[in-house]
């Protein structure tokens, strides 16, 4: 599941094809190549949070939030579509130069912004500290979590608000709260500002763990017996106190997350 690990690793791999580079065509929703694009050079690509921003020549950002379903590939430029991993009704972005052809499939947005502009403005706003990118001012971050929430937000939903802070998905939300051992159904206003900066500690080093190549790991040593704490383990024994790991739809978005109600208890 893409998230703020993710973008930063797919940047780390796209700026050194990209960079410098000549877009011979850009393409959004399958559609033909855009000619507004051809012959700009992309300056820098770039994570903010999980949203991928390639920044042209020409002060246009093109910018892309994989949501849980999408995915970057990279294919050779002459390749044709049938030899893709997906169909081309599933593009959600391509771009060509050319030595290659990077397509973005099922994203969750795609937009092109003027930089600057009210909308990159509007963008930014709604996006907190990222949590591998900048100095982890976690005493500050708390701050912002206890502004944004009332008394109904749960933990799992702020954990999740991208205006806290950028970077944290659905994975580290569930083994964060349980390497913390916090209840997953604790109101924000509740768990304190002590324990919310802990929580974002504890997912800005998590995050920067995952930075190299593998599978994502928050469980060291685990290896082929488990790299992950709680995260997709319900039914299963939980590694620390031998109870049976949960699952359930929670918050208001109703997105599903994994505990060890032994471990976590109130």
């Amino acid at each position: 599941m893409p998230e703020g690990d993710t973008i930063h690793k797919l940047a780390a791999f796209m700026a050194p094809r990209l960079e410098g580079r000549e877009l011979l065509g850009v393409g959004f929703r399958g559609r033909l190549d855009d000619l507004r694009f051809q012959g700009r050079r992309v300056q820098r690509v770039e994570a903010r949070g999980k949203h991928l921003m390639i920044r042209l020549d020409d002060d246009r950002v093109i910018r892309s939030h994989l949501g849980m379903h999408g995915s970057w590939h990279v294919y050779a430029a002459l390749a044709p579509s049938s030899d893709w991993q997906r169909p081309r009704r599933q593009a959600s972005l391509i771009l060509t130069t050319e030595e290659s052809r990077f397509v973005c499939f099922n994203a969750r947005e795609v937009e092109v912004l003027a930089s600057p502009s009210v909308r990159e403005r509007i963008v930014q706003s709604r996006l907190g500290p990222d949590l591998i990118a900048d100095d982890v001012a976690a005493d500050a971050i708390a701050e912002r979590a206890l502004a944004f929430a009332d008394a109904d937000t749960l933990i799992v939903d702020t954990l999740l608000d991208q205006r806290v802070a950028a970077g944290i998905g659905n994975v580290y939300k569930s083994e964060v709260l349980f390497l913390e051992r916090l209840p997953v159904d604790l109101p924000t206003t509740e768990a304190g500002a002590d324990r919310i900066a802990a929580c974002y500690r504890r997912a800005a080093a998590l995050l920067k763990q995952n930075l190299g190549g593998g599978p994502r790991v928050t469980r060291p040593g685990g290896g082929a017996s488990g790299r992950l704490w709680v995260y997709g383990r319900a039914g299963l024994t939980c590694y620390t106190c031998g109870g049976i790991i949960v699952t359930k739809r929670l918050g208001r978005h109703h997105r599903d997350t994994w505990w060890c109600p032994e471990c976590q208890t109130p």
